[in-house]
């Protein structure tokens, strides 16, 4: 997944949306199989990562809680439910 860039913008700026990308980045980073490169094909490790998304999706379905772990979990899960609270 890319976040475009603004040809406009010069120099450093936070993109307004990007630490949704990076608290999935940490979602997947949870699953031991995805921590290292293990597979050998391409199609092996995109399916690994469906499954880690899949197990990710079952859990939130079930209701089981997930806790943020380490700061930046814990600022993505505030600005998450900052995000629904203002909808």
């Amino acid at each position: 997944m890319a976040v475009p860039r603004n040809a406009d913008v010069k120099g450093f700026r936070v993109l307004p949306r990007r630490w949704v990308v990076e608290r999935t980045f940490s979602w997947l980073g949870r699953c031991r199989r995805l921590a290292r490169d293990y597979e050998r094909k391409t199609a092996h490790a995109e399916a690994m990562i469906k499954v880690a998304m899949i197990r990710l999706m079952a859990a939130r379905l079930a209701g089981e809680e997930i806790e943020p772990h380490g700061p930046i979990e814990t600022e993505a899960a505030r600005r998450l439910a900052d995000d629904l609270n203002n909808q």
